[in-house]
């Protein structure tokens, strides 16, 4: 089976992974000292938390005080044998055993208190970013591509395409993308329209960007496709094939460039040593701010996840 190194989609911080997190108990009390104020989240405002609308069958809602703020979550009782705390879009989930005291079960809750309040305001903040991105499926709407904003317009169902405004491969801020569409179209089939679109403009610019980068320095996978990966921007295994994620075409040009740079690199070394990093560097010279980008960049601001 062929070896595989991937670039994640997003930093460490925003890792699906990070939404869980587990605690060994036993049955003697467990005395959890409360963190420092000044480790808890860097936010000005509380988090809101709300009971969800409706609880697991035998589930309660349970409220306690912490250093930082009240935190109410979802207990559910069940037969592991630790703590399990789980940050969903209904807020936080505490499973314990059933032999657990209040006690630990709420020192728990203290002790990752910074942890919790950050995912909560993260999956918040995605929910609303998501929830305002349904209104760039419309008619007038924005998308964001290769770097620039552009714009929807349909009621151009006689053409036998999508047309764009403007040079493709060089878009310019409020070019029109013109939906062969009704103008009465839903929101989902015009998210799904302009999704082949972009995914047909990532393969053409992705394809001349592998092009270019063959020309300069003679690095060519054995084969490249597009991804549409949740968790990762890119992947390159070790009989040269690469994967790119279309979402890349959202961005500007430098940031694809980095990412395609990242896998190419992994042509000569499918690890991330020194060598690896003189390699992307080689490659792509600015490549840290594109890096820190990726690094910091929210997910919930890409309209297609």
């Amino acid at each position: 089976m062929a070896k595989t190194e991937q670039l994640p989609l997003f930093d460490a911080g925003y890792d699906a992974a990070e939404g869980v997190a587990a605690f060994a108990v036993s049955p003697e009390p467990v005395h959890v000292t409360p963190p420092a104020k000044h480790g808890g989240p860097n936010r000005s405002t509380p988090v809101d938390i709300a009971p969800p609308p409706s609880l697991p069958p035998g589930a309660k809602w349970r409220e306690i005080s912490t250093p930082h703020q009240s935190i109410g979550f979802t207990l559910v009782r069940s037969k592991r044998r630790s703590i399990g705390l789980q940050i969903t879009d209904d807020g936080l989930r505490v499973t314990a055993p059933q032999w657990v005291g209040l006690g630990q079960i709420d020192d728990a809750v203290v002790q990752k208190a910074p942890w919790i309040l950050s995912k909560l305001a993260h999956y918040q903040d995605r929910k609303q970013r998501l929830a305002m991105a349904q209104t760039q499926w419309r008619c007038g709407g924005q998308i964001a591509y290769l770097g620039k904003q552009i714009t929807l317009k349909l009621g151009h169902p006689g053409t036998a395409n999508h047309t764009f405004g403007g040079d493709a491969l060089r878009p310019e801020p409020n070019n029109v993308l013109h939906l062969n569409l009704p103008a009465h179209a839903d929101h989902a089939r015009i998210r799904d329209s302009v999704d082949t679109w972009l995914q047909a403009r990532a393969r053409q610019w992705f394809g001349l960007r592998l092009d270019d980068f063959h020309a300069r320095f003679g690095v060519m996978p054995g084969q490249w496709r597009l991804s549409a990966a949740a968790t990762r921007w890119g992947s390159c295994n070790s009989a040269g094939h690469i994967m790119l994620n279309w979402r890349l075409v959202h961005f500007q040009p430098d940031i694809i460039d980095y990412v395609i740079a990242h896998e190419l690199a992994h042509l000569r070394f499918m690890n991330h040593s020194r060598d690896f990093w003189q390699e992307v560097e080689r490659l792509c010279p600015s490549f840290k701010s594109a890096r820190d980008f990726l690094r910091g960049h929210d997910p919930a601001s890409l309209p297609l996840l």
